[in-house]
């Protein structure tokens, strides 16, 4: 977000200190409050947001290298109180199995031909799930799929036998996530729209989550930072000990 214009001008006023720490309570009704702040625009040409149902985002800077391999931090977590919305599944997959996909809710499963519309383009899905089978033919799809995270990993339980299963949890909001080149967790842990007690209750669960994930290979300090946005706001930092 551009650190200039009014807008942001009235979130940083109503954030208060953003590097300073609050509770978990306190950091999100600040994110509610610049999130429902507008922008004067009495002029002709300003344009008016449709929904402003933001996303709140969490990002947890962790104590690890990440040119190491043993200190990647990746994996998948369902949060209680979900997403506020469904997610976009494909499943790699074939014959009886590809139909239950579908009816477990993926938008599109198969083997050969759905691989050919990947490698033509086609990436309008959020997460994909693989039968350990298909693997073979998946990894073709490596360079494509993997700068956008959405290459399917057993580590992040979207390589599994049980594809419908998957296919299911990860539509209801089941989340993958590993970690950036800065060593920072990015997650979506719901909508400015729900209410405080079940943010909290999904930031909780969310860190709880991170902190079990930490590698042994992780020196010092691990969970160095967190902090808590909306999809344009500025960020505040939560006091995890709190």
């Amino acid at each position: 977000m551009a650190q200039s214009g009014v807008l942001y001008q009235k979130q940083i006023e109503a954030g208060g200190g953003r590097r300073t720490p609050m509770p978990i309570e306190e950091c999100i009704s600040k994110i509610k409050e610049m999130a429902a702040l507008k922008a004067d625009r009495n002029y002709k040409s300003a344009k008016k947001r449709k929904n402003n149902n933001q996303t709140v985002e969490l990002v947890i800077n962790l104590g690890i290298d990440p040119k190491h391999a043993d200190q990647m931090v990746r994996g998948a977590l369902s949060l209680p109180k979900g997403l506020g919305k469904s997610r976009s599944v494909i499943a790699f997959c074939e014959g009886p199995m590809a139909e239950s996909a579908t009816k477990a809710g993926a938008v599109e499963a198969g083997g050969d031909e759905l691989i050919a519309k990947i490698q033509g383009g086609w990436l309008d899905f959020d997460v994909a799930i693989a039968h350990p089978s298909m693997m073979g033919k998946v990894g073709k799809l490596g360079r494509i799929l993997g700068p956008q995270g959405k290459m399917p990993t057993p580590k992040a339980g979207t390589v599994t036998p049980d594809v419908a299963e998957a296919v299911s949890e990860f539509s209801a909001g089941r989340l993958e996530y590993r970690n950036d080149a800065g060593g920072n967790i990015h997650l979506p842990v719901g909508k400015v729209s729900f209410s405080v007690a079940d943010l909290r209750e999904n930031i909780e669960a969310a860190i709880n989550h991170i902190v079990k994930a930490k590698p042994s290979a992780a020196k010092g300090q691990y969970v160095k930072r967190v902090c808590l946005s909306a999809t344009r706001t500025p960020s505040v930092t939560v006091d995890v000990a709190a």
